[in-house]
């Protein structure tokens, strides 16, 4: 006779303990946002200003068209700068070269749309590939020198951002990158791009909503395929909880290092693209600083998960967007610091709200593990008084 299963006697079981980690798994970034409200607010009361009279004017500004498209073109942005991040994270690889990688991209794709007009079918994607191997034979650069020289990817790539901009100071001169001018004129960028590089756009009540979003949905199911569905993403996944267990697989820990790296930065030559080929046409040295460790921070919101990250870009372009009006007359002249302030409390926050609720998911399951071996020891207890 074998003994009773307490998961079969309780057919709710599963789904109860399944619904509870989705719990969890949601309580964490939750906590953070209400944490980072409460003490915005606060914030905000001590300056003299009504914080419900700001939380109005945000959500007044999302709730209208052009507000809903602003957001989503920045969300587009937001979210490859994040999945650039978040790809090497899930290797345990903190690439803090986002920064450096797509600016190096941007600016060679800008250069190549400049110098050529193919047909939009042939023109667009050699400039995505284009910015794509930028991206990625740059990065390579910290993925090869952690596996051959065991230079921290940290070191290298803080150290491979201070040198990207170099090279941009460098290539981005007249007469090289940027055409000559003539004059005293202080505005140094490249040639805009051709009529062909123009990427899409879906025309909205709203304005002109990025057709680039496309691409960003795209990378975000790739993403999501190749960690889930694959053997590399299996590899990947077991590599950054565990070189050991992994080399003990047959997993060759230094390959996929390399490679990492650089399908990282791949993903990273993508960010600038939407700006360059959507808004702006041209690299100039004010080009979209910042969103390499801004997506570094919503990789974190997001749990480095793609469909975490997406909802995390969606609040970091929300923030930014509705936040610009703040400081508006019409809108009180609240001050527009308060959206950084945000970010960077709901950052602080997240990590701590992360291991509170982890602490809790695991006492919460070592209570549930001690019920189930008391139980499994009492039936078998009342086995043997029955044998006996």
């Amino acid at each position: 006779m074998t003994s009773p299963n307490p998961a079969a006697a309780k057919p709710g079981l599963a789904q109860r303990f399944s619904g509870e980690r989705i719990a969890l798994a949601l309580a964490a970034p939750v906590l953070a946002i209400v944490l980072s409200l409460v003490i915005c607010s606060a914030l905000l009361a001590t300056s003299g200003k009504n914080p419900f009279d700001a939380w109005n004017v945000m959500i007044t500004y999302a709730t209208k068209a052009d507000g809903q498209v602003n957001i989503l073109n920045r969300t587009t942005t937001y979210y490859l700068a994040a999945a650039a991040a978040a790809f090497g994270f899930r290797m345990n690889l903190f690439n803090i070269g986002v920064e450096g990688q797509y600016k190096v991209a941007a600016l060679f794709a800008a250069f190549v749309g400049g110098q050529l007009d193919l047909p939009a079918f042939i023109q667009i994607p050699l400039l995505l590939i284009t910015a794509m191997l930028v991206g990625g034979l740059y990065a390579s650069i910290a993925g090869l020198l952690k596996v051959y020289r065991g230079v921290s990817e940290v070191i290298s790539t803080i150290m491979l951002n201070s040198i990207a901009t170099a090279i941009v100071g460098v290539l981005l001169v007249p007469g090289i990158f940027a055409p000559k001018v003539s004059g005293t004129s202080n505005s140094i960028q490249t040639e805009k791009v051709s009529e062909s590089s123009h990427f899409f756009s879906i025309e909205t009540d709203g304005g002109r909503l990025w057709g680039f979003l496309i691409v960003a949905v795209v990378v975000g199911v790739v993403f999501q395929f190749v960690l889930t569905r694959t053997r590399f993403g299996f590899d990947l996944r077991a590599t950054g909880r565990s070189e050991t267990a992994a080399t003990a697989s047959g997993v060759n820990v230094k390959k996929m290092v390399v490679v990492s790296m650089v399908v990282s930065g791949a993903i990273a030559g993508l960010i600038g693209l939407p700006e360059l080929l959507q808004n702006s046409y041209y690299f100039g040295q004010t080009f979209q600083p910042g969103l390499g460790f801004l997506g570094i921070s919503i990789a974190l919101l997001g749990r480095n998960s793609p469909i975490g990250i997406a909802f995390a870009a969606l609040l970091f372009a929300f923030l930014d967007a509705a936040g610009s009006v703040l400081p508006l007359p019409m809108n009180g002249e609240f001050p527009f610091e308060i959206v950084d302030v945000m970010k960077g409390t709901i950052v602080i926050c997240v990590v701590v709200a992360y291991e509170l609720v982890r602490r809790y998911g695991l006492t919460r399951q070592q209570k549930r593990v001690g019920a189930e071996l008391a139980a499994q020891a009492a039936a078998n207890s009342e086995k043997k008084e029955v044998s006996a």
